[in-house]
């Protein structure tokens, strides 16, 4: 099923957010295809891969030599996938425009980076936030809150199209959720996004009523309502 597109700003950003941020600000992490027409984040930093246009076999053709046969691969907000590949998995999810969004700083929260990975596995195996690797880290700011010097909430920043970033990994331990602790570190990822001039946005599953809700508490509208896709390559490259 193709996602849900505001087809007043077709050729936005957003609309294609891993290849902008992957021939953008996040070049540094990106592993192109051969002719250039797809690309992935590089290994333990994110699962998902782009096209250059997903109505150009060749860009299709590109993406499967870069990913190899019978590899399985994520995207979001592409339609369905050209004949050979296997759709795995199809999440419907929404993406949020955080423009509204009041951003202040957290004096209780902590930069985190490559010492506090361990501890950032660990707390989002516990709450499965989406998709958290090694190397995320290094995508953007990350900021936690401790208490008794235990990790118990964070949340950072991954896609960065030009002019955008996203809020990703909001998780809070669940002996420590009704606090505000999630919204907190929202504000304060938001701010540090302001600081360079860009504007926050985020994905969330459809289904995560209660973290949409707390999403449009805060300000954040719906854009769109894209796909994430598990795809499998063809098993043979033509």
């Amino acid at each position: 099923m193709a996602p849900d597109i505001d087809t007043a700003t077709p050729l936005h950003v957003l609309d294609n957010p891993v290849w902008a941020a992957l021939n953008g600000p996040s070049t540094a992490f990106a592993e192109a295809g051969p002719r250039g027409l797809a690309a992935r984040y590089v290994a333990d930093t994110s699962p998902f891969v782009a096209l250059a246009d997903p109505e150009d076999p060749a860009s299709w053709a590109d993406l499967a030599e870069l990913a190899g046969p019978g590899a399985t691969v994520w995207i979001t907000g592409l339609p369905t996938p050209p004949p050979g590949w296997t759709t795995e998995n199809s999440i419907p999810g929404v993406q949020l425009d955080g423009g509204a969004v009041r951003a202040e700083t957290a004096p209780e929260a902590v930069l985190l980076g490559a010492a506090d990975v361990p501890e950032m596995l660990e707390l989002v195996g516990l709450t499965k936030p989406g998709p958290f690797a090694r190397r995320t880290v290094e995508l953007g700011t990350y900021l936690g809150i401790r208490h008794e010097g235990r990790l118990v909430a964070m949340a950072g920043e991954r896609m960065r199209p030009p002019g955008w970033s996203e809020i990703s990994a909001v998780c809070t331990h669940p002996d420590h959720r009704g606090q505000g602790l999630a919204g907190r570190l929202i504000r304060a990822v938001a701010a540090s996004i302001r600081e360079r001039g860009d504007r926050p946005f985020l994905h969330a599953a459809a289904d995560n009523t209660g973290a949409i809700a707390l999403y449009e508490s805060m300000g954040f509208t719906l854009r769109r309502r894209p796909y994430f896709m598990g795809v499998r390559t063809p098993d043979a490259t033509a």
